[in-house]
């Protein structure tokens, strides 16, 4: 065995303990950054319209919360915690696009937010900003979040990412069923030149 070889030796185990520090660090990083997320979107739920008398949904930021805290505590370890500092940068990128696309959405749609498959009292059909591009952009930067949390946490979490999905897709039907009723000439063109979800696909 040469000189080098055993100078490689001895750093490896300091490389690796300063990687695994670094994944924690990020991970940590992502669920102070959900928490955050969080008591924002429920301190900005006051004000807004008051909604038509109805039966009362499971909250979005509930489920939402429920999905990451699975994420980052049942899924954490185990063979499939992510260890690779690359797909954790990766996951942490799609995690900060997915909350800017959730924030913009929510900052763009004003009083006019509401919890998923309620009816505002005085309705306004928003079609600008990121609603340009998806119906229901909310619920796509959730879905965006959550995917990648699980790419910087744990890709068993990924089993989370299509439970969420098929919740928003239905919350997200039962809303374009009421919006088309509320506006029968606006909704229908504005569906028809735009995706629910995902921009180009669904």
């Amino acid at each position: 065995m040469t000189a080098l070889s055993l100078r490689v030796g001895c750093w490896r185990p300091l490389i690796s303990r300063r990687s695994s520090q670094g994944m924690h660090a990020l991970q940590t990083a992502i669920g102070v950054a959900w928490a955050i997320f969080w008591v924002y979107w429920l301190a900005f739920a006051f004000g807004v319209k008051k909604r038509r008398s109805g039966r009362r949904r499971i909250p979005i930021t509930g489920l939402s919360a429920l999905s990451v805290i699975l994420l980052l505590r049942v899924f954490r370890g185990g063979s499939l915690a992510v260890r690779s500092p690359i797909l954790g940068a990766i996951g942490a990128v799609v995690f900060a696009c997915g909350i800017a696309l959730a924030i913009w959405a929510r900052v763009h749609l004003g009083r006019n937010w509401g919890m998923p498959m309620t009816e505002k009292a005085d309705p306004e059909l928003v079609t600008s900003g990121p609603y340009r591009f998806v119906r229901h952009p909310i619920y796509s930067g959730l879905l965006v979040g959550v995917l990648g949390t699980a790419l910087a946490t744990s890709l068993g979490g990924l089993i989370i990412v299509p439970i969420l999905c098929a919740y928003f897709y239905y919350s997200a039907s039962v809303e374009e069923k009421n919006l088309t009723a509320t506006f029968p000439a606006a909704y229908p063109a504005y569906r028809s030149s735009t995706k629910m979800l995902i921009p180009f696909v669904l």
